[in-house]
């Protein structure tokens, strides 16, 4: 795959953005890493030995975090995120990356690669990263949604994390409600409900927060508003939780000792709630992978980010296209 990477974007760009590209190149010797943006920035952070799947593409600068996203790209279409969704859109990359602004990156999206047909709108997926890990989307992108947008994200979200996920059957689609009955819930969710459920995806219906890493879904359907509040919250409970635990084998002789103890197990708790392990979220729904990375990524972050893209494989747009046209129900 040739991957496009806004090497301008983020708080820590340009150095960590192209150290964990060079990186992900060095494990991906098959793919190509465009570094996209002004090249007397990028061109400082290479460092020694390039690898030969690693080349620079000039652009501007990026689209600054309290920039309005479309106006900033109408203004300025040469910007880093914008070249980078260029390059997607002309073919001559498979996917994007940035982990600037969030509303850029959707901007862009959309405005250079285009949304699929019957996708009226998209949706960021983010894996959850619990002992059941899972896929929820959509997780900010479409705030104010119609049950037919939760359709298409399950087709989509059922599509990839089947792909991302390894699964050998279909992806196990949950929407998420206040309550297990189908008739729970508000007008969206009740409509929504009945869309999914005959439209032949493998629907276990609605599935409470209580149970959302409790694996009876792989893929975990709701608007973007919704969505939204669950990451956040998950991410703050989780932190607190690991603040709770360190203060608890910190605290005294007896935490201590105890800490010695279970260190190599918290560790591995830590490391699997690790944002960087994951990377960032795809926005699906557009004309070719477009993956979003946290604000404060380091090169680790990047490079798992890249690593997910091309874990997802060559195709996917394509197969995610043909599931929404032989989808039941009418387009959006």
């Amino acid at each position: 795959m040739r991957l496009a990477v806004d090497a301008l974007g983020g708080d820590n760009a340009p150095k960590e953005v192209v150290a964990g590209a060079i990186a992900a190149a060095r494990r991906l010797p098959d793919d190509d890493v465009y570094l996209v943006g002004v090249p007397e920035e990028i061109e400082g952070h290479l460092g020694g030995t390039l690898p030969p799947n690693v080349s620079v593409h000039p652009a501007d600068g990026p689209v600054a975090m309290d920039e309005e996203p479309a106006a900033a790209l109408r203004s300025r279409p040469d910007a880093s995120v914008a070249v980078a969704a260029k390059l997607v859109r002309a073919g001559e990359a498979d996917a994007f990356f940035s982990a600037g602004s969030t509303g850029a990156s959707v901007a862009a999206a959309l405005l250079r690669v285009g949304r699929l047909d019957g996708c009226r709108r998209p949706a960021i997926a983010t894996v959850l990263p619990l002992r059941n890990p899972v896929l929820l989307l959509d997780a900010g992108a479409t705030t104010m949604c119609r049950p037919q947008d939760l359709l298409n994200f399950a087709i989509l979200g059922g599509v990839f994390a089947r792909r991302y996920f390894g699964l050998r059957e279909e992806a196990r689609i949950g929407l998420v409600n206040v309550g297990e009955e189908p008739g729970k819930g508000t007008d969206l969710a009740r409509v929504a409900h009945g869309l999914i459920a005959a439209s032949g995806l493998r629907f276990v219906g609605n599935v409470e927060g209580r149970d959302l890493g409790g694996g009876v879904a792989d893929v975990l359907v709701t608007d973007g508003f919704t969505g939204n509040v669950v990451l956040k919250t998950a991410e703050g409970v989780a932190r607190e939780v690991l603040g709770m635990v360190r203060s608890a084998v910190t605290g005294s002789l007896a935490g201590k000792l105890a800490g010695a103890a279970l260190r190599p197990k918290l560790a591995a708790v830590r490391e699997q709630v690790d944002p960087e392990n994951y990377g960032g979220s795809f926005l699906l729904g557009v004309r070719g992978p477009v993956v979003i990375g946290h604000g404060n990524s380091m090169a680790r972050g990047v490079e798992n980010a890249l690593l997910g893209i091309s874990r997802s494989g060559p195709g996917l747009t394509d197969e995610m296209q043909r599931a929404l046209l032989s989808a039941s129900g009418e387009p959006a």
